[in-house]
């Protein structure tokens, strides 16, 4: 088990790497001079001079990307252009929202959707299978953006039963800091629960057809133990392996959800910085992103081990 988990240590290495290398090049080779992309079409070359030394622009590039690595390795993500502030501080500022609605999108998408797909696998062709799959279809169907508006008009503007818009932090009461992530984190696992659920129904159909589960039903056990104790437990690996694949859904999809229920997440940071030009900030944001997904796939990976002991060899 330990040589395992070391060997996916290491393999993450070169994935930080490449990603790594991206970033850095991602402002120096996109086209045109982004230094007057940041200043403006009213800079005068003075100011483009100043933003390039702000940058280290005019450095050569080998220097450049010295620098970069070992501001990197000291957890040195640069400073804003226009708040002059560190990229780490404004990211720590907007984590705590960000992770509030993921890891609420996690527990809604993966506590609804894996029983409702063992319960489709069970009832296999007939009205609750059906069912599903015309949810999934429509999961994978519908926008999130246009979900988002959906569920606002419902239960926002017309029952008047959730707030609209915003975040409260969980010090300011656990109701209010839960209503205000209920509208977001259902429009954005929609897409996710919609995913799992077809992954779990496909699994759990293939191993109810083993002789194993056969023998389980012949030897008069309970249904419930049958299907959860046996079936769900082999089924495990693939559904383990969408939620993981499904982190990236929700990395891409909570920009748009952040922006329409107006929540100061890493979203609506990202939008911020692209519009202002804000360099610092995306490359910042893409390393916690990519650095993210690098560590779910890694608990993924370790979770294999767990669930199918033949996988640590």
């Amino acid at each position: 088990m330990t040589a395992y988990i070391i060997r996916r240590l290491f393999a993450t290495l070169p994935v930080m790497a490449v990603v790594t290398v991206f970033v850095f090049f991602l402002l120096r080779l996109a086209p045109g001079d982004p230094a007057a992309i940041i200043a403006g079409d009213d800079a005068t070359a003075a100011d483009l001079e100043a933003v390039r030394a702000k940058l280290g622009l005019n450095l050569p590039i080998h220097e450049q990307f010295g620098l970069w690595i070992w501001r990197l390795a000291q957890g040195d993500l640069g400073v804003s252009i226009f708040s002059d502030l560190p990229v780490t501080r404004l990211i720590a500022q907007r984590v705590e929202p960000t992770l509030a609605l993921t890891l609420s999108t996690l527990f809604v998408a993966v506590s609804l959707a894996i029983p409702v797909g063992v319960i489709a696998a069970w009832q296999a062709r007939k009205l609750a299978d059906r069912a599903v799959m015309v949810f999934a279809v429509l999961g994978f169907a519908i926008p999130g953006f246009l979900a988002a508006y959906i569920l606002i008009w419902i239960f926002a503007v017309k029952l008047q039963l959730l707030p609209v818009q915003g975040y409260r932090p969980i010090g300011q009461g656990f109701w209010p800091f839960v209503e205000g992530l209920i509208l977001p984190s259902i429009a954005l696992g929609v897409t996710y629960m919609a995913l799992i659920a077809r992954i779990t129904r496909a699994s759990m159909l293939e191993v109810l057809s083993q002789d194993y589960i056969r023998t389980a039903n012949s030897k008069g056990l309970a249904t419930k133990r049958v299907l959860l104790l046996h079936a769900l437990k082999n089924a495990a690996v693939p559904i383990v392996t969408v939620i993981g694949i499904g982190i990236a859904l929700l990395i891409s999809g909570v920009v748009i959800t952040e922006t329409v229920f107006n929540i100061p997440g890493l979203g609506r940071l990202t939008v911020d910085a692209v519009l202002k030009h804000d360099y610092p900030i995306v490359q910042g944001l893409i390393m916690v992103f990519a650095a993210a997904k690098v560590l779910v796939n890694l608990m993924i990976d370790i979770s294999y081990a767990f669930l199918d002991p033949r996988i640590r060899y």
